[in-house]
């Protein structure tokens, strides 16, 4: 099937998209299009057009597809533009074996650290069921994951953990599952309560069971939208 050039495309201009889309909102515009099959690979996004249908300017939408580029849902090429690529099941989960092992060995540690205190930790899981949109989702759900990391007083453990792009891909995850933000903050109480009791193994345990749960979720998804 020829590629299609897509710019204010198929779908409906999303509700609520004012005069100015930050990158992260275009972002997860981009993502759901692409997630749902409205942009299918091999259609070209043109940047101009994007911006003129969102009704904002060419440097946040710029931005948006080069970080899409990044996570490998778009290429581009001079002369040729920008457009969607196929992105297989096993490229979107790859990531999730690798990230469940560092934070089951960061909650471990994070656990006797934190020495119960987990007052930071359960105003992000509040901030994360209270999220108006899926940025804020993101947001918070990385930062709580994030402050676990950070616990842990490993500093190469949290170098390697950041370079894995764990908000982005947290987006990715929010988007293609469509969880509520209160449901989404709900499955993180059992890494919280471990914490809370300073269990290091059920700790341990309850985020390796939660971020790999959430890439099965992710494959669920794809293939029911397949």
């Amino acid at each position: 099937m020829a590629a299609r050039d897509h710019s204010a495309a198929t779908a409906a201009q999303p509700a609520g998209v004012g005069r100015i889309v930050l990158r992260d909102q275009v972002k997860t515009i981009l993502l759901e299009r692409i997630l749902s099959g409205d942009y299918a690979p091999g259609d070209r996004l043109v940047e101009t057009r994007i911006a003129q249908e969102l009704g904002t300017s060419q440097a946040p939408v710029r931005e948006a597809l080069r970080e899409l580029e990044l996570l490998r849902f778009l290429e581009s090429a001079p002369f040729r533009g920008t457009w969607v690529r196929e992105v297989s099941d096993a490229e979107l989960i790859e990531v999730f074996p690798i990230r469940a092992a560092l934070e089951e060995v960061a909650a471990r540690e994070a656990a006797k650290r934190l020495d119960g205190d987990v007052a930071a930790l359960e105003a992000e899981i509040d901030a994360m069921a209270k999220a108006e949109d899926v940025v804020a989702q993101a947001e918070h759900d990385t930062r709580f994951h994030e402050l676990i990391v950070e616990a842990s007083g490993n500093t190469r453990l949290f170098e390697v953990w950041s370079s894995l792009q764990v908000e982005a891909r947290t987006t990715i995850t929010a988007v293609a599952t469509g969880l509520a933000p209160a449901e989404a903050a709900e499955l993180h109480r059992p890494i919280l309560e471990a914490l809370r009791r300073r269990n290091a193994r059920q700790a341990g345990k309850a985020i390796r069971s939660h971020v790999e749960m959430f890439g099965k979720r992710l494959v669920k998804e794809r293939a029911h939208h397949g």
